[in-house]
């Protein structure tokens, strides 16, 4: 998973013209570091997307200005717009995340 460490790059990123998937985490969140024991098998089952992660408190204004709430959070992103997000509430199993991944990208 690459690291967007601007907000100029993440604009650039979000452009594609095939869907990127975006993590929001913070290294201080507890729910994001069991999240990283378990999204690399996440990954490998969507190995054919671009998967990104954006440190909120690191890049400031990026979570506020996708409404992001709460970490971690999953974004997809096509053609510079958000298509989808899922919330931090949802991010806790590798079933929950595989599962929204599956309905928004088939």
């Amino acid at each position: 998973m690459q690291a967007i460490k601007t907000e100029a790059e993440f604009q650039e990123i979000i452009q594609s013209e095939k869907p990127v998937i975006i993590k929001f985490f913070a290294d201080w969140c507890p729910d994001c570091k069991r999240m990283d024991m378990f999204i690399g098998e996440v990954m490998e089952e969507f190995e054919s997307y671009d998967w990104y992660e954006v440190n909120s408190d690191e890049v400031s204004g990026l979570a506020e200005k996708y409404e992001v709430m709460g970490i971690p959070s999953i974004l997809l992103f096509q053609n510079g717009e958000k298509i989808a997000h899922q919330h931090s509430a949802d991010t806790k199993t590798p079933d929950s995340v595989t599962d929204f991944l599956k309905q928004q990208l088939g």
